[in-house]
């Protein structure tokens, strides 16, 4: 007998048969789904721009003081370089020294040519033996004035005396009767005369004793002017074999032999290497912050000195605002003439701020972009940074305590809004 198998077939399937029948339809088609978002996902992050960590250097924000400061190219130059002129117009004879020789004090450097100089020379001494003679002509004349003078007031004195002598006498005749008064007038006007010439010749005296005395004085300041004449003259001799006033090194020469220089011509330069000053140049658009006095910081890669501005230059020269800067320590060992420094001018202390290590994430202060990292990402930020000196940036908004930052150049990646961090 055969089985009824009408009955099983028409008999309801299962829900949960069912079920397990459109899950093995849909189960491929989830896969593929699941596969192609898994995908998308690792695919976009291995497709975002990457760095290594190692590669790359970082700084934390932190909290702390601030000097704010503004940025000059130095020169270092010797504090003290003496200049030496030729005395003269003159041609160079002979140059005895070469710019880096250690000179002492009186070393000489160049000779010039003195030819000239000698022949004004001597036409002063020659000069000077003439107004010599002249004075001691001048005095004989006056000696002897003064001695004839003398004698012919000796003479009238006599004369005078003798007068006056007859005058008394005849006056006591007079009054006797025994002289007319014709006579007796006579007399007197004969002692009158003789005292009137006594007098004149004793003021002639004076005024030729005055006189006299007046050329000589005229004569001696003849004389005096042409001794500082010739005394200037032999000084200007010495200095044509131009020497050096102190100890220090030669740091110009005026090294062509025959060359004609004139009186004032820079022959040569002495420097003293002991001791240094920076002479500095910035944008003139810092002329109103830079003041005598502020406090100045001068570096050399990690080697640093500071000083204080002493001098700013009143006038612009193309664009650039030049200035002096004093050196707390002058004689610090690694100065060296026309060494290149960097200098920062203090402007302002502020004693706790926000501040970031200076990097070449930013070249200066206002708005920027920097990548701030987080875990294994880096995010582009916007910030704004303030005032800076050497060292620090002032972090004015878009940063925390704390926050790491890419300190490196990053501007690869400046259209990159995030960094995969390996």
């Amino acid at each position: 007998m055969r089985p009824d198998f009408s009955r099983a077939v028409d008999r309801p399937i299962e829900t949960s048969v069912r079920r397990r029948a459109q899950l093995r339809r849909w189960l491929p088609a989830l896969a593929v789904i699941v596969l192609l978002a898994s995908g998308l996902v690792w695919g976009a992050d291995l497709l975002r721009p990457s760095i290594r960590r190692d590669r790359v250097r970082t700084t934390r924000v932190e909290s702390g003081p601030l000097e704010a400061s503004l940025t000059a190219s130095g020169t270092v130059v010797p504090a003290i370089e003496h200049v030496i002129s030729s005395p003269i117009d003159a041609r160079v004879l002979a140059v005895l020294r070469r710019v880096g020789d250690q000179l002492k004090g009186g070393d000489p450097i160049v000779r010039l040519d003195t030819s000239d100089s000698e022949l004004v020379a001597e036409k002063l001494r020659q000069n000077i033996a003439l107004k010599n003679n002249e004075q001691a002509r001048t005095r004989l004349t006056l000696q002897s004035q003064l001695i004839e003078l003398d004698g012919q007031i000796t003479s009238k004195d006599l004369e005078l005396q003798a007068l006056k002598a007859a005058l008394a006498s005849n006056q006591a005749l007079a009054k006797e009767g025994l002289l007319s008064q014709e006579a007796l007038r006579e007399s007197e006007l004969k002692a009158a005369q003789a005292a009137v010439d006594l007098g004149r010749l004793r003021q002639s005296r004076v005024n030729a004793e005055a006189t006299n005395r007046a050329q000589l004085d005229g004569l001696t300041l003849e004389m005096q002017s042409l001794r500082a004449e010739d005394a200037q003259q032999r000084r200007l001799l010495e200095l044509t074999t131009t020497k050096s006033d102190r100890d220090g090194v030669l740091t110009f020469v005026l090294d062509e032999e025959g060359a004609l220089v004139r009186k004032g011509d820079v022959v040569a330069r002495v420097a003293d290497l002991t001791a240094f000053r920076v002479e500095a140049t910035t944008s003139d658009v810092n002329a109103s912050r830079i003041l005598p006095g502020q406090p100045v910081s001068v570096r050399l890669d990690t080697l640093v000195t500071t000083g204080r501005v002493s001098v700013v230059e009143p006038q612009m020269q193309n664009g650039a605002l030049r200035f002096e800067v004093a050196l707390d320590e002058p004689d610090a060992t690694w100065l060296r003439s026309n060494l290149r420094v960097d200098v920062q001018v203090i402007t302002d202390r502020k004693p706790r701020v926000l501040r970031v290590a200076r990097g070449p994430f930013a070249q200066g202060g206002g708005a920027q972009q920097v990548f701030v990292l987080r875990n294994d990402r880096a995010y582009r930020t916007p910030v704004r940074l303030g005032v800076s000196n050497f060292d620090w940036f002032e972090v004015v908004e878009g940063l925390a305590a704390g926050d790491e930052i890419i300190a490196s150049d990053m501007r690869d990646y400046e259209s990159a809004p995030e960094l995969r961090v390996k």
